[in-house]
């Protein structure tokens, strides 16, 4: 980010002292110096509505006032100001008051009584500072326009493509990080072999893959009970196929077109094929899986693609 000599002799100053002789000498400096959006008060009582109204870039401003002093107003300019910082250089000849003054938010301070040369530099270089500021603000919420928009467009995005997939596939699912799916279409349950309420071993219902070590597979319509080994062969999947499977979806791995199978109770060899994918966050967190899949006519060769 760079500044030109035009950004700094354009920005807004509010000069706040009760003398007369102070605010006019200021003035004439400001001017000579080539700054042309200058005012100036007289009243402490109006600086907090005055900055309201044109958010000044520096306000030069005496401590020692009748009424409402240099404090009280910074008191108040905090309070009343959405901006966290405060653009305020304390004019003062008291040396005590140096550091309470930049204690209570002021950025930088010019004894009295001035020397001209020190306060055109403190001058410059808290408008620098400050524009520099006001920059830096405004790329961040340029960027988080950015961001939300581009998050939008890729939700939408991927709603599209997940109803593409949807209709090119027999089945889509898609599972948290603990394993329990979270949106489903087709039979995923009966295709993939998942036991949507299996039984925990304290009784409680679980969701996740049949052979998932801390569940015991209901099988049978007479609440017959085996292990996930025995399950699977009641049920025709083939063991090291689903092993193979279950290891990666564990190792967070995608893959693509792997092929499994199972022998229907009528004997008859039923082949898939699934592709799936981990999910990840924005800070690279794993929060799921999610995959599509379909019913082979003919056996199909087995590949895990990483």
């Amino acid at each position: 980010m760079i500044l030109r000599p035009p950004d700094i002799l354009n920005a807004t100053i509010l000069i706040v002292d009760d003398q007369a002789s102070n605010v006019q000498l200021l003035e004439q400096l400001l001017s000579e110096a080539g700054y042309i959006n200058v005012s100036s008060t007289m009243n402490p009582v109006e600086v907090c509505a005055l900055h309201s109204e044109h958010h000044y870039d520096l306000i030069l401003l005496d401590l020692q006032m009748p009424g409402m002093d240099g404090f009280q107003v910074m008191q108040g300019l905090k309070a009343n100001s959405d901006d966290s910082y405060l653009p305020v250089i304390v004019l003062t000849a008291q040396p005590a008051h140096k550091l309470n003054a930049l204690q209570a938010g002021a950025k930088d301070f010019i004894s009295k009584p001035f020397d001209l040369v020190e306060v055109k530099t403190r001058i410059h270089n808290m408008l620098e500072v400050r524009l520099l500021y006001k920059k830096l603000d405004g790329y961040n919420k340029v960027l988080e326009d950015t961001v939300r928009e581009r998050t939008a467009e890729l939700r939408a995005s991927e709603a599209r493509f997940r109803r593409l997939t949807e209709l090119a596939s027999d089945w889509y699912w898609e599972q948290d990080a603990e394993g329990h799916f979270t949106n489903t279409s087709g039979p995923v349950m009966e295709m993939l072999g998942l036991v949507h309420t299996a039984k925990n071993v304290n009784g409680s219902s679980v969701d996740g893959l049949s052979n998932d070590k801390s569940a015991v597979a209901s099988i049978s319509h007479d609440s017959t009970t085996a292990t996930p080994e025995q399950a699977n062969s009641l049920n025709g999947w083939n063991e090291q196929e689903r092993k193979v499977l279950q290891n990666t979806i564990d190792a967070r791995q995608p893959f693509i077109d792997f092929s499994f199978s199972r022998t229907d109770l009528n004997g008859n060899v039923q082949h898939f094929r699934v592709s799936g994918e981990p999910i990840f966050d924005q800070s690279c967190r794993f929060v799921g899986y999610r995959g599509i899949g379909i019913e082979c006519k003919a056996p199909t060769t087995e590949a895990l693609v990483q």
